[in-house]
């Protein structure tokens, strides 16, 4: 069987780091540890699995420490993981099975996502199962590097895993708009780079027009009033992302 690489990128993640790396423990062949100088008990914890530890910037698009991992990888294949991701036992070993065929015709995988919202599994408004492309051949697949929320590119032919990977990314409303904040400002930016204008057909555009159309994709075309509240929290709060973005756009011009 081809040896793993398992590389999760980490900054201040000590309430999900212990739970994350105890789910590949036993298929990982090596763990890469790429921490962004964290605050909190994020790499004392994670000694406890013996990883390849690299303390470097925390830098604002996160993708650049992720890819320094894939860099230091050493095994044959990479397993890439958030540290609020788990490894589901049933994915854990359809990995194992994958990799002991091994097809070389296939240099990536894009696996299921089950995503966690103010604790629910939320299975409707799009975000399952929220395919990601996470286990790779070394070399063969890279972060662009450009985007908060960007796939890994590979090289070659992709394929489909069947298993879900589990992500807790929000446990509660506090957290969310931690992370909201940073993503907003970083869509500031892009609009800014991007020479967008302050007039009234952009403060229409995206003050009312994109997020009425976020809300109604995420709560009416994709059924996320199935969800129960936390699926209407959802699209609430989704569709304030390009209002708040403009917002810090018109406020960073004063």
């Amino acid at each position: 069987m081809p040896k793993l690489s398992v590389v999760v990128a980490t900054y201040n993640e000590e309430k999900n780091i212990s739970r994350c790396l105890e789910s590949v423990k036993d298929i990982a062949d090596e763990i890469i540890l790429v921490d962004a100088k964290s605050s909190d008990r994020t790499v004392e914890i994670a000694k406890k699995y013996e990883p390849r530890i690299f303390l470097v910037d925390n830098k604002p698009i996160f993708h650049k420490n992720k890819q320094y991992g894939l860099d230091k990888a050493q095994m044959e294949w990479i397993l890439q993981l958030d540290a609020d991701e788990v490894v589901s036992n049933s994915l854990k070993q359809e990995i194992v099975k994958t990799l002991k065929q091994d097809s070389k015709t296939i240099n990536g995988y894009y696996l299921p996502r089950k995503n966690y919202f103010l604790g629910k599994w939320m299975r409707k408004g799009g975000l399952y199962p929220d395919s990601v492309i996470r286990l790779i051949r070394k070399g063969k697949g890279h972060f662009p590097c450009k985007n908060v929320h960007e796939q890994i590119e590979i090289i070659g032919n992709v394929d489909w895993l069947i298993n879900p990977l589990i992500h807790y990314p929000y446990p509660t409303i506090s957290e969310y708009l931690v992370k909201a904040n940073r993503y907003t400002t970083l869509t500031a930016e892009d609009l800014k780079r991007g020479n967008t204008k302050i007039n009234i057909f952009n403060t229409l555009k995206y003050c009312l027009v994109i997020p009425c159309k976020t809300f109604f994709n995420i709560y009416i075309r994709h059924q996320g009033y199935l969800d129960g509240f936390p699926g209407f929290v959802w699209a609430v709060l989704s569709s304030t992302h390009y209002f708040l973005a403009y917002a810090k756009l018109i406020n960073s011009k004063k």
